[in-house]
């Protein structure tokens, strides 16, 4: 989909789906419709601050970029050989050899009539000289150059500013910074820029039953996952990240972490909590402190999620489950966070492959499955299926390099039948 806005695409294939599938109970959303109206509420953080070439890679430029003098800044040799006057190469007479231009360190006298010199590439061409020949159509005999063949007028010579010229826009605002961006900024004598702010993300889990690394498990407890996976999937979108822990399910400490978090973060996120147990006090303390947008979603896994504001705080309150907190961070969080950062969005990459297996799938919710998928030597997409898809097991998405995308109106799908895919790479 490239670059396009990812808020368009979705507004039409909500349509779509709207149209095409039974009317949703009410208060449930597709994934399409939630999308729309999260993206819709943001907008870039407006906070900039001055980063070195060093730290900017990724960073979204605040200010257009302009050459500010003509890249490269004087005629130099494009190829390692000899330079000399076009008007010498129609003579059959050979070249005297009187010096040599190296980069930085260019070959200062005058070149005469029947005279040349030795230069390397990058080196400054002397005004004398309009012609490079390659010393590979070159014979040397000790300080005497006999050329070859007759080589055109201007040859192998890069002119000022055949990169950039002086006062052209090299860079555009809003640009995400990249490697070959920052050796750009490098060769116009830039060493800082003005960039947008990192988010700062905050995130927790909730629960009584989780524990930390490290403390014994007791009846009815397990290890807290959720919070190294959100970390891992935070750091490719290179925020600042702001670790708070597990939260006990109590309303006191949920209220107390929420208002902790909205001095400090732009976002924040929560794994657990978002139920209708009457323990789960996550969407509660979120009506009671800043504003509730929705919590119901058609799809699998991830049907309970929470999504709202407390202040300037955007919050996402995710499903405990550890497969529906990485699908719900994906499709929700992930997008929203990208926008704060100002890049232009597009939708994540999906591919038709063929399924080596019978799927099973009730229609209703729009499924995301785990797979592994591989091409052929045709590159043709093939997916096979992980096996059980409950959203509690973590090592299926540990197996898994992709998602197996099923819309809504899907029942079980054919072995053979094409489906979609969604790779991971890059994601995880």
């Amino acid at each position: 989909m490239g670059n396009n806005d990812i808020t368009g695409s979705l507004s039409t294939t909500a349509a779509s789906t709207v149209a095409s599938c039974d009317i949703l109970p009410q208060g449930t959303l597709s994934v399409e419709q939630a999308q729309q109206r999260i993206l819709q509420g943001i907008s870039a953080i407006q906070h900039t601050e001055r980063a070195n070439l060093h730290n900017a890679l990724g960073r979204i430029l605040v200010n257009d970029v302009t050459a500010r003098f003509d890249v490269p800044p004087h005629r130099n040799s494009a190829m390692d050989g000899y330079a000399f006057a076009s008007t010498e190469s129609i003579s059959e007479q050979p070249l005297k050899i009187v010096g040599v231009s190296f980069a930085g360190k260019p070959y200062q006298h005058a070149v005469q009539a029947g005279e040349c010199i030795r230069i390397m590439t990058g080196a400054v061409v002397p005004d004398d000289c309009d012609t490079v020949e390659m010393q590979e159509n070159c014979q040397r005999d000790a300080d005497r150059l006999t050329l070859n063949s007759t080589p055109k007028a201007g040859a192998h010579i890069r002119h000022p500013g055949d990169d950039m010229p002086a006062g052209e826009r090299v860079l555009s605002a809003g640009r995400k910074l990249n490697a070959a961006d920052l050796g750009l900024l490098a060769s116009l004598g830039i060493s800082e820029v003005d960039v947008i702010r990192r988010p700062r993300v905050a995130f927790c889990s909730t629960g009584d039953e989780l524990k930390s690394i490290g403390e014994p498990l007791g009846v009815g407890d397990i290890y807290d996952s959720n919070r190294y996976t959100l970390h891992g999937m935070l750091k490719q979108l290179d925020v600042e990240i702001i670790d708070m822990g597990v939260v006990r399910d109590t309303p006191e400490a949920v209220e107390q972490a929420f208002a902790s978090a909205s001095q400090q973060a732009d976002v924040l996120i929560t794994s657990g909590g978002v139920s209708v147990g009457d323990a789960d006090y996550v969407t509660a303390t979120l009506k009671k402190l800043g504003e509730v947008n929705f919590w119901k979603m058609a799809m699998k896994p991830g049907k309970p999620l929470a999504h709202g504001r407390l202040g300037d705080c955007l919050f996402f309150g995710l499903p405990g489950n550890p497969v529906s907190v990485m699908a719900t961070f994906l499709l929700f969080a992930r997008p929203a966070i990208l926008k704060l950062r100002g890049e232009p969005l597009s939708a994540l990459p999906e591919y038709p492959a063929i399924s080596t297996q019978a799927l099973k799938k009730a229609a209703g919710r729009k499924e995301y499955q785990r797979g592994i998928c591989t091409q052929d030597a045709h590159g043709n997409w093939q997916v096979t299926s992980t096996g059980i898809q409950e959203s509690h097991m973590l090592r299926s998405m540990s197996q898994a390099n992709c998602f197996i995308i099923l819309a809504r109106e899907t029942e079980h799908v054919a072995e053979g039948s094409t489906v979609k895919i969604m790779p991971f790479a890059g994601l995880l």
